[in-house]
C-alpha cells in the first residue's frame, strides 16, 4: 500500500470497501478494492478469489481492468483502474436527460462487454447500473464487481438462486430455477436498456419476489405450460393471476425508436431459451439505424 495516496472511501462493493487513490509511481488514480480476512476466515474469501480468477482472464475495453493483487495480513486489495461513476450515479447527474444516441452507445457497449465474458464462458450475474462502470463523462462503459460471476461449462452446473439483485433478476431465477446460462445477464440487461432509456426510472421496482414477478407478468403476460413447458415444475414456482400482456413497450419506453423496441422485445421474455444472445444482439439493427451518430473514440 506504500504505493498509493490520497485515499477516499467512495463506496462498498460486493465484500468490500472501495477506495480512490494515487499510484505515486506514475501519478494515475486508480480504485483500491480492499477485503478484510477475518481470523475465522480460512483465507481468501471464494468471492474475492472468484473475482482475481475472472478478470485475470477477461480483457477488454468494456470491462474494469484488475491492475494489481496485494495480500497482507487480514487484508486483500484488488487495483482496478479508476471510473468516474457508475450508471446509477450518472442517471442522478442527467435528471432523466438522456437522449437515443447515448442510450444506443451504452447499451451496445454493455452488450459488447457481455458478449466477451459469454465468450469465454463467464456469466456476470450481477447486472444492475451500480455495477456499471462510466469513463470519459459518460461515454465508455464497464462492466465491474465480479463477486457474484460464474465460470459455466458443459454440462451446465447447478448454481445458486441466489444471484442478481430483484429489480434485475430473470422470472426463471425468481422461480428457484438453478440451471441456467447466458440469457441470465441477457434479461437484467434488456432491465437496464429500458432504465437508461426512461432517463434512470427502473423497469420493474418490486417490493419482494411475488411483486417482482407481478409486475413482470402484467406487462408481459402471466406465462403457462404452453408458452413456457416445465415452469410449473420449477423448486419456486407459484400460481400467480393470470394477466394478458398489458400496455405495449412503445408506452412503457416512449424514447426508444421502433428498432430499439424490437431488440427490447426479443430479450425481455420470461422464457429464457427464447430470449436473443448478446452476440445477435449486436447484429440488430437498432445498433446501425440511419440516424445513429457515429461516437467518440474513446480511450481503453
Amino acid at each position: 500500500m506504500s504505493h498509493y495516496s490520497d485515499l477516499q472511501n467512495i463506496g462498498q462493493g460486493t465484500y468490500g470497501t472501495v477506495y480512490k487513490a494515487i499510484d505515486k509511481r506514475n501519478n494515475s488514480t486508480v480504485a483500491l478494492k480492499v477485503i478484510k480476512l477475518d481470523d475465522e476466515d480460512e483465507g481468501v474469501p471464494s468471492s474475492a478469489l472468484r473475482e482475481i480468477c475472472l478478470l485475470k482472464q477477461l480483457k477488454h475495453p468494456n470491462i474494469v481492468t484488475l491492475l494489481d493483487i496485494m495480500h497482507a495480513e487480514k487484508k486483500l486489495t484488488l487495483v482496478f483502474e479508476c471510473c468516474e461513476q457508475d450508471l446509477k450515479k450518472y442517471f442522478d447527474q442527467c435528471e432523466g436527460k438522456i437522449s437515443q444516441t447515448q442510450t444506443r452507445h451504452l447499451m451496445q457497449q454493455l452488450l459488447r462487454g457481455l458478449s466477451y465474458c459469454h465468450s469465454h464462458n463467464v456469466l456476470h450475474r450481477d447486472l444492475k447500473p451500480q455495477n456499471l462502470l462510466l469513463k470519459n463523462n459518460g461515454l465508455h462503459l464497464k462492466l465491474a464487481d465480479f463477486g457474484l460471476a460464474r465460470a459455466f461449462g458443459i454440462p451446465v452446473r447447478c448454481f445458486s438462486a441466489e444471484v442478481v439483485t430483484l429489480w434485475y433478476r430473470p422470472p426463471d431465477v425468481l422461480f428457484g430455477a438453478k440451471l441456467y446460462d447466458t440469457s441470465i445477464d441477457l434479461w437484467s440487461a434488456a432491465c437496464i436498456f429500458a432504465e437508461i432509456a426512461n432517463g434512470g426510472r427502473p423497469l420493474f421496482p418490486g417490493a419482494d419476489v411475488e411483486d417482482q414477478l407481478k409486475r413482470i407478468f402484467r406487462l408481459l403476460g402471466t406465462p403457462t405450460e404452453e408458452t413456457w413447458p416445465g415452469v410449473t415444475n420449477l423448486p419456486d414456482y407459484i400460481q400467480l393471476p393470470i394477466f394478458l400482456p398489458g400496455m405495449p413497450l412503445s408506452q412503457v419506453v416512449p424514447k426508444l425508436n421502433d428498432l430499439g423496441i424490437d431488440l427490447l422485445k426479443n430479450i425481455l421474455i420470461p422464457n429464457p431459451i427464447y430470449r436473443m444472445d448478446a452476440e445477435r444482439c449486436l447484429l440488430h439493427p437498432y445498433f446501425s439505424s440511419p440516424d445513429d451518430i457515429k461516437s467518440p473514440t474513446v480511450s481503453q
